[in-house]
């Protein structure tokens, strides 16, 4: 599904394109984005799958996935649309209107808020029925080892459904997945756009 371009106060939203991958792969490569999100342990992805994915996920069936890039405007022009993390829509249900979030912020944009207004656009255009999908439900899992994570969606409005017992490696250890949602009444009330 093609996305969007989407825009913030910091963050402006526009589709995954080829030219993201090396960013891609270069936040993929982050050891401790891998170990907070826990897609440092389900396999490694090589460089020329990245590259693949990238070129093609624009039009990938049943997702909306954009490139967070700043927002930043110097005489009238971005000053920069390079990617500082991706944000996706995924496992998009038209007949049951949900789908699934993930965010990845590359390391020097993390905790600057980038994230927080990401997720809020893509709510935003997910609940609504005119521009976006108009779904109900919006989830996502956070790792347990992860509670800055999990502190931002709970201020977000997500609320804990479960947990998966033991769903991660941490070393050589497990860690939980935390299953959230958000309903489109909650984040309409939370974000005053009755």
């Amino acid at each position: 599904m093609r996305s969007p371009v989407l825009h913030g106060e910091l963050v402006r939203l526009r589709p995954l394109e080829t030219r993201d991958a090396h960013r891609l792969w270069v936040s993929l490569r982050d050891p401790d984005s891998g170990r907070l999100t826990g897609m440092g342990t389900s396999g490694a992805s090589t460089r020329a799958e990245v590259d693949a994915w990238a070129a093609r996920a624009a039009e990938l069936p049943a997702r909306y996935d954009w490139a967070v890039t700043s927002a930043a405007v110097r005489d009238g022009e971005l000053v920069s649309d390079d990617l500082i993390g991706e944000i996706s829509l995924d496992q998009v249900d038209l007949v049951l209107r949900s789908a699934s979030l993930r965010l990845r912020m590359m390391p020097d944009y993390r905790g600057r808020g980038y994230g927080r207004e990401a997720i809020g656009e893509v709510l935003r255009f997910a609940f609504d029925g005119g521009a976006g999908p108009g779904l109900h439900r919006v989830s996502l899992a956070v790792i347990s080892i992860n509670p800055r994570a999990r502190a931002l969606y709970d201020s977000l409005g997500f609320r804990e459904e479960g947990r998966l017992r033991d769903a991660f490696r941490d070393g050589k250890g497990w860690a939980d997945a935390v299953v959230m949602s958000i309903l489109e009444d909650e984040f309409r009330a939370g974000s005053g756009t009755d």
